[in-house]
């Protein structure tokens, strides 16, 4: 099997979970599609060293792909599903599609619903657009730790944002985040862009 294909899903997968884990300790994770309660004390399990937060104004984007309703316990099947059911439409193989961008957005906490989108410049008939507005964003550069596991290194940069950085900083998230995939994320030292939308806090 492409081992880029492999990477994207799985990192794909692993890293929309982090939602759950920045929300609550008790995390229900499962590449199976079942659900398995597992308590994660990440402050003391993830040693967050090295990771830097830049704020870089991105122009307006128009991005085209699948949208589909997710959840926590039907994230990784999702994923696969929709990431075939758009290469198909593109008629590229999987992997191949560059940049790829993994988004998620409207993060329900309670129901623990959310919006996913796959997709990349491409415009195609059969694909909807969704519109990145341009402002400011804040991106964390992720390299896979032991160079293929891409899960743990977005987990731990997705928690340092929402636990460290941004309640220290002068900014809210907007409950939208995507996996920014470049030609960089197939090269021989991998990385991808972890990108958030961001607006400053008002001024009481």
């Amino acid at each position: 099997m492409d081992t880029t294909k492999v990477a994207l899903l799985i990192c794909s997968a692993q890293s929309l979970l982090i939602h759950k884990i920045v929300q609550s300790g008790v995390v229900n994770v499962s590449f199976s599609g079942e659900d398995t309660p597992t308590n994660l004390n990440l402050e003391e399990e993830i040693i967050m060293s090295g990771l830097e937060v830049k704020l870089e104004y991105i122009d307006q984007q128009t991005i085209y792909g699948l949208w589909q309703k997710s959840n926590d316990k039907t994230i990784s099947r999702d994923i696969k599903a929709l990431s075939k059911q758009y290469h198909a439409v593109v008629s590229m193989p999987e992997g191949k599609v560059l940049p790829y961008f993994v988004l998620s957005r409207n993060y329900n906490e309670q129901s623990r619903d959310f919006e996913l989108f796959i997709g990349s410049m491409i415009d195609k008939s059969g694909l909807e657009s969704c519109i990145l507005s341009a402002c400011e964003y804040a991106k964390i550069t992720v390299k896979p730790k032991l160079g293929f596991l891409w899960g743990a290194s977005i987990g731990e940069a997705k928690q340092y944002f929402y636990t460290k950085w941004l309640p220290k900083s002068s900014f809210e998230a907007l409950n939208l985040e995507y996996e920014y995939h470049t030609e960089r994320s197939t090269e021989r030292q991998p990385t991808i862009d972890i990108i958030f939308a961001i607006r400053r806090k008002a001024i009481n």
